[in-house]
């Protein structure tokens, strides 16, 4: 699993893609954390958050796309699935990746906006006071679990095809569907219907995050979703080894 793991976190070094992933990261987040908070005089975070969030939906596809449709295309795959590595432990491999590759950027990205905020605000007592860090840090986990649950559905996705473009194509497609399931919850007047939608919305969960309160419902949550796409990967390759 670890030599899965070293040769996948070496290959977006070794390829344009993990380059790409880091400078449209670190462009969107320094971009959005000046309009949101640096320009206002502002220490809210929220909004900072929740647009990165929605830019995930195009982010967090140039992680996944080729982890397991590269397999595939390049005939690679047949390798790997008799290879003494279980399939549990090839795809959390992958899984783990790609997650470093994320959390690592956003560690540093989070760490430089903290330090320009800091920074803008010498001469403005104020502002450093009403910095909250463990809120701050707080939402850096809620948004590290969402992007966690984001790669393990594009990893599911990219598992069911050979072609990297139609992977990031479809996995956009279902962040954004995901994203954009949050506007159903408000627009349903049905109590019920509210509730089974607000079970199913990982945006609705991460409110707690916003107002810096540790919610382990919410941490239980997130971590089963990645538990289950992983797990789904793995029965696509069962099913495909058996064929």
């Amino acid at each position: 699993m670890s030599a899965i793991y070293k040769r996948e976190l070496m290959a977006y070094f070794t390829s344009p893609i993990g380059y790409v992933f880091s400078a449209i990261f670190f462009a969107i987040s320094g971009g959005l954390f000046v309009a949101t908070t640096l320009l206002l005089g502002s220490t809210d975070t929220s909004a900072y958050f929740m647009f990165m969030l929605i830019f995930f939906v195009v982010l967090i596809p140039l992680l996944t796309m080729k982890l397991m449709s590269e397999e595939k295309k390049l005939k690679t795959e047949q390798i790997l699935m008799t290879s003494p590595v279980s399939l549990l432990g090839i795809v959390s491999a992958k899984f783990f990746a790609a997650f470093t590759i994320f959390a690592v950027t956003l560690g540093v990205s989070s760490i430089l906006n903290v330090v320009s905020l800091y920074n803008m605000a010498k001469k403005q007592v104020y502002v450093i006071e009403k910095m909250n860090l463990p809120t701050f840090a707080v939402c850096i986990l809620g948004v590290l679990l969402i992007g966690a649950a984001f790669i393990a559905i594009g990893i599911l996705i990219s598992s069911l095809t050979e072609n990297q473009i139609v992977a990031a194509v479809a996995s956009i497609g279902a962040f954004g569907f995901i994203l954009a399931s949050q506007l159903l919850i408000i627009g349903v007047e049905n109590e019920v219907i509210r509730v089974i939608l607000k079970w199913f919305s990982i945006l609705d969960r991460f409110g707690n995050f916003q107002r810096g309160i540790f919610d382990i419902t919410a941490v239980i949550y997130y971590v089963s979703l990645v538990a289950i796409f992983l797990f789904l990967t793995v029965r696509v390759y069962e099913k495909r080894r058996w064929e």
